[in-house]
Parts: C-alpha cells; sequence; structure tokens
C-alpha cells in the first residue's frame, strides 16, 4: 500500500480528540469500590474469604529484600476468575483504561510480609531457601502462580480490606488489601509439564528456563507470574521477585532469545510503516532495511499525568540499541522499551527478518490512568495486523507522518539517534 493512501487511514478520529481528561475520568471507579466494599463484606465467611483466584500473584518491591507478596481473588466468586488476570486477551476484548481498573480492584490482594529468598513453611522469616517452600502461604502463592487454571483457595484474613487502587506504570492496577494470617489450597493444581520440567531442574539458569517455556508457547505473562513466585532458576538463586521487575526482566530476556534466533536472517527490502492506537496511545512503527536496531521514542503530552506542566510542551523520552544490544538497563523510557521491542521482534521472527526499528509512541491526555506495560506490548503487537504503507526510503517515510506527530522533525531528529543517523545516509537523498 502507497505510503499517503496508509496515512490517511489513521488519521486522528476528531471525537477522540474532545475526550478531556475530566470526560474520561468519570466517577464510574470510585462507585465500583463502594459497590465492592459490600461484596467483601458478602463474601467474607467469618474471618477467611474463600473463592477462586486467578493464576497471578503480586510480589511487592518496597522494603526490599523485606516485601509484601499476596495473592490475588475476585471478590465476586460467581466471576469467571481468568478474566481477571493481566493478558494481551484484554486487548482482543476492547478493554479501556475503565474497564482493567474495574476488573483489578474486582480483586483483593490478601497480603503477607516476608523475605524473598528466605522464608519458612509457615511464610515467616526463616533459614530454608524459597526453592524450597511449598505449604504456608508462600507454597500456596507458588502453587497459584505455577497452574495452568484458577485455583480454589481459603486466605484468612486480619481485617477489612483498605479500598484504594494503586498505580504502577509497569504493572497492571492493584486494588483492595488485607493482611492474610494464612492461605489454605482447596484443590490440586494442574501444572504444565514444560512448568514441572523448568521446577525439577534447579541446575537450570532462570534466562534458559524462560526462553524453554517461551518456546513451548507460554506468553510472557505466564513466565512472569512463574519466575515472580521464585520457581525459575538454580536453586541457590531463586527468590520471590516483584511483579515489576520480574515483568521488565521476561520481555528483555524473551526480546533477546528471539532477536538471537534473527542474527542470520535476511532484511527486510523496502522501509514499512505500521500503525496502531490503544488507550490514550498511538504507535507509529517505522521498519527500514538494514541490520537488526531498535530505539523507542516517548512523547508525552503536556497538562496528563505523565507531564502536568503545559508549559513544557510534549516531554519526550527515547532509548536506543544497536545490532548487539544493550548492556545497560533502560532509564528513561524503562519497561515500556523493552515491552515495545518484543512485539517488534515477534512480527519480525514470524518474517524470518531483520530490520531497523523506530518505535514512536504519543501518550496522549486520553491516557488518564496507568495500567501497565501490557497496553504496550499489546498495542505494538497488534500494530501489525493487516498490511503496512511503503515507501522508498526512510526520509520519506518519516516526512510522510510529520504532520501526524505532535512535534517536529526537528526536535525529533534532536532526540532519536535513529533519525539522526538514518536521515544523513546517501540512500536517503
Amino acid at each position: 500500500m502507497q505510503l499517503d493512501e496508509f496515512i490517511e487511514g489513521f488519521e486522528e478520529d476528531e471525537a477522540a480528540q474532545r475526550r478531556r481528561l475530566a470526560a474520561e475520568k468519570s466517577y464510574a471507579i470510585t462507585d465500583h469500590l463502594e459497590d465492592l466494599e459490600q461484596q467483601f463484606e458478602a463474601a467474607v465467611q467469618g474471618d477467611s474469604l474463600f473463592g477462586s483466584t486467578a493464576p497471578e500473584i503480586f510480589v511487592g518491591r518496597s522494603g526490599y529484600p523485606n516485601v509484601s507478596t499476596g495473592l490475588l481473588s475476585p471478590v465476586d466468586t460467581d466471576a469467571a476468575a481468568a478474566g481477571f488476570a493481566t493478558s494481551g486477551d484484554w486487548y482482543q476484548e476492547g478493554l479501556g483504561i475503565e474497564d482493567v481498573l474495574q476488573r483489578r480492584t474486582g480483586m483483593v490482594n490478601s497480603t503477607q510480609t516476608t523475605s524473598v529468598d528466605s522464608v519458612s513453611a509457615g511464610g515467616g522469616r526463616g533459614t530454608s531457601g524459597v526453592h524450597d517452600v511449598w505449604n504456608g502461604f508462600v507454597g500456596v502463592q507458588r502453587e497459584v502462580a505455577i497452574a495452568d487454571h484458577p485455583v480454589d483457595v481459603e486466605v484468612g484474613l486480619d481485617g477489612t480490606p483498605e479500598m484504594d487502587v494503586n498505580f504502577d506504570d509497569v504493572g497492571t492496577p492493584t486494588g483492595p488489601r488485607a493482611h492474610a494470617t494464612g492461605a489454605d489450597l482447596a484443590e490440586n493444581p494442574h501444572v504444565p509439564r514444560p512448568v514441572e520440567k523448568t521446577l525439577s531442574d534447579d541446575d537450570w539458569r532462570a534466562e534458559g528456563a524462560m526462553a524453554y517455556l517461551y518456546r513451548r508457547g507460554f506468553d510472557v505473562y505466564d513466565i512472569n507470574t512463574i519466575l515472580s513466585a521464585g520457581a525459575l532458576g538454580q536453586a541457590s538463586e531463586r527468590s520471590l521477585v516483584p511483579t515489576r521487575w520480574s515483568i521488565t526482566a521476561v520481555d528483555d530476556t524473551v526480546g533477546q532469545y528471539v532477536r538471537g534466533t534473527l542474527r542470520n536472517a535476511d532484511t527486510i527490502d523496502k522501509p514499512e510503516l505500521w500503525y496502531n492506537e490503544y488507550m490514550g496511545n498511538r504507535y507509529w512503527v517505522v521498519l527500514a532495511p538494514g541490520r537488526w536496531e531498535f530505539e523507542l521514542v516517548e512523547m508525552k503530552a503536556p497538562q496528563s499525568v505523565w507531564n502536568p506542566r503545559p508549559e513544557t510542551g510534549y516531554y519526550m523520552s527515547s532509548a536506543h540499541e544497536g545490532y548487539e544490544g544493550r548492556t545497560a538497563y533502560v532509564e528513561e523510557t524503562a519497561g515500556a522499551y523493552y515491552a515495545a521491542r518484543l512485539g517488534v521482534l515477534e512480527h519480525l521472527q514470524e518474517r524470518d527478518k531483520q530490520a531497523k526499528c523506530l518505535v514512536l509512541r504519543e501518550i496522549t491526555d486520553d491516557y488518564w490512568a496507568p495500567v501497565g506495560v501490557w497496553q504496550v506490548r499489546e498495542g505494538v503487537r497488534n500494530a501489525f495486523d493487516g498490511e503496512p504503507g511503503t515507501a522508498q526510503s526512510f526520509r520519506e517515510t518519516l516526512t510522510a507522518i510529520a504532520d501526524q506527530l505532535p512535534v517536529s522533525l526537528g526536535q525529533l531528529r534532536r532526540k532519536s539517534e535513529l533519525v539522526a543517523g538514518l536521515q544523513s545516509q546517501l540512500s536517503d537523498f
């Protein structure tokens, strides 16, 4: 498809442009939390909450290495628990920000505080390593994490939950939190054979185990949960991993694995432009001929939660890697970088091609609450649906989309290594 025809297809919807933060941020979540408090009171039997928990856990990072670790249990015991777990299915269902917040606040985070690498069988501080723990609260949490379906559990609670929402730009929001006195399984979880293999081989480094599970069809959401529960890696190194860290670690490790499969692949023939829009985020993905190179440039709208100072204009951040990858953690774009990179690499692997890639992410003020980098991953993954716009050069592609960007090409060139470097190549003139 010619580039000008392609760009006509993603002209910004004027109706979407008019949706302001105040209109989006309705009182639906507040009303939902009030209803949730009533549901919680009805669901608690004595001092216990009995129900089906989604195969997802939460491990905090505050106070590390002594962290808050929790089981996420839907308050509505009649709800389909699997739908509450963070998943790429949320994109296919078309969930919006409020939908995600309602699902996440519909789960109680029943927590205990423990050391990440030294816990007793009862869930408190002790001398046995995490890899040995299969009972007590931490043991139940691990059983939930490695299961391939929701597991019925009974959680003992001390007091009523704190009815609030905890936001994180990397992890998915969590809702009401209550202190757990203990937890017991009400059924035997089913554990997939590949997971059993990684569990039993405690001489296997975590990076290799993650790549193995990915090759066996496990998505990064599943792998992240297993890693967070301390169920991957060599025995001496297994520990609970804060959810925020495990998300990025899995995206990075799987991304490196996929990149390795493309080292000898042919390059694409000509520049391509792909586009997607999701939850107030706009993604332009530019692929150009050449060996692997990747860059994410984020453009954050003024007067948004990401850039509250209107006088600064759009705030820009970026991160880049060459053919050999990165050796240091990305600071500016954090987990979004690894999530976006994985989406691109998976597409190239499907084609058995490599390319230079520039992802431009515009964060509009329609993205009024952070829901986690899963939406970045899915936004980029699904940008490759359909057919791309094609051009003769990288320069032509950038010129064609210049009017769509919230910043000038000059600003972009000063921030982007790929734009500054590729525009100077003779092939672009």
